[in-house]
């Protein structure tokens, strides 16, 4: 294997991409505060955390929960499945959708109804629906948690009620909203400001209404959750995409969260917007080889120094080789790790394919990841997830 490691940002641009620097707009970063306990800012794309205050505490986050409850109840669960309505879950307090016992609702529409109007009683029958028990689904929570390196989590029940050792902090709330926004199909719940579901009962359709205002307060707002409990008070995640970049803010215990989220929003967008930092096709001075994807990071402006890049050759017996891979370009900021493209030979048969999709991205990341720990149950299914997206039409 052969390392070559170039200087900075403006060097590795120069000897890559052929061109000089990447432009910059506006000033550094001025002060960010906020009324919360705690919050965090974070690019979806890439993950990196752009802001956080209080960030690794852990503490109450109410329906914040939720996030987690839907992305495990769709990677678990069948959407189409039809969900029966228990008597625990009837009986759950707190907002509810008023399921009535032994109503059957699918998995698809009870999630609408978890993340638009925050329904306890539909977090709890997709519980036991997709976990076998409440207990059951918690577990596969945690599991989660674990597997997406959630260090300051633990979660007692599906739907955010307080109870004791149930917590999170706003970093892991930020990553694991990052990670769920990957998702399709919950993308497309959390962005919708109303859904129509059929009623058993009556010749009138159900009518979930998004509790979550940013929808229509601010420009270009896609999601996520809101949240509240007496004991945690007001909680928020919000995303919004704008230019091609999603950003998601978390706010815990925080009075005034409308407004802190738009001026969290616009703070993320005017300091750190998405640079190219490679792009497909584009040659490597020196070698026979191409960028094979292009690669994008938010970066600002003051930070170019702090970016270098490493070159790594593969061996020519290794499999990737085999499959057009020459080599991988690895992106570095501060020492950190923060991206890699593959590289491939001038006129590669690869560069006529589509740059992998967020949600291929994350599948195979979740491959990888797996492939290292020593749970089963979470390799098997990812390998599930890798073949789907491999096939998927």
């Amino acid at each position: 294997m052969f390392l070559k490691k170039l200087t900075a940002l403006g060097l590795m641009i120069a000897l890559v991409l052929g061109t000089g620097t990447i432009p910059y707009a506006g000033a550094a970063p001025g002060p960010l505060g906020t009324n919360a306990k705690a919050s965090a800012l974070i690019d979806v794309r890439s993950g990196r955390i752009l802001y956080s205050s209080n960030g690794d505490t852990s503490m109450g986050i109410a329906s914040l929960t939720k996030i987690m409850t839907a992305i495990v109840a769709i990677e678990h669960g069948k959407l189409s499945d039809m969900v029966k309505t228990s008597k625990r879950a009837v009986g759950k307090e707190g907002s509810s959708i008023y399921l009535q016992l032994g109503e059957e609702m699918s998995l698809l529409n009870m999630l609408y109804g978890l993340m638009l109007r925050s329904g306890n009683d539909a977090a709890t029958a997709i519980a036991e629906h997709v976990g076998g028990s409440e207990e059951g689904f918690v577990h596969l929570m945690n599991e989660k948690a674990v597997f997406l390196g959630l260090e300051h989590t633990q979660f007692k029940n599906p739907h955010g009620l307080d109870q004791e050792g149930h917590y999170s902090s706003a970093n892991d709330l930020a990553k694991l909203t990052a990670y769920a926004l990957k998702n399709d199909v919950f993308a497309e719940i959390v962005k919708t400001r109303v859904k129509k579901v059929p009623n058993p009962h009556e010749k009138w359709d159900y009518s979930y209404t998004n509790k979550n205002k940013m929808l229509a307060m601010y420009e270009g707002a896609d999601g996520v959750k809101t949240g509240y409990t007496k004991k945690t008070l007001r909680c928020l995640v919000s995303s919004a995409t704008r230019n091609g970049q999603q950003l998601a803010a978390v706010t815990i215990n925080d009075r005034d969260d409308w407004a802190d989220h738009s001026k969290m929003l616009d703070w993320g967008f005017e300091h750190y917007p998405l640079k190219q930092i490679a792009n497909k096709g584009q040659a490597i001075a020196g070698y026979p080889f191409v960028v094979g994807q292009t690669f994008h990071y938010p970066i600002e402006k003051d930070e170019s120094d702090a970016v270098q890049s490493k070159l790594v050759l593969f061996d020519t017996a290794t499999i990737r080789y085999a499959l057009g891979e020459r080599g991988s370009l690895e992106w570095y900021m501060n020492g950190r790790k923060i991206g890699a493209v593959p590289v491939y030979d001038a006129g590669s048969s690869r560069l006529n394919l589509p740059d992998a999709s967020p949600r291929a991205i994350q599948s195979l990341a979740d491959f990888e990841k797996a492939a290292r720990n020593d749970g089963r149950a979470v390799l098997m299914d990812s390998i599930k997830k890798v073949l789907d997206v491999l096939f998927a039409h």
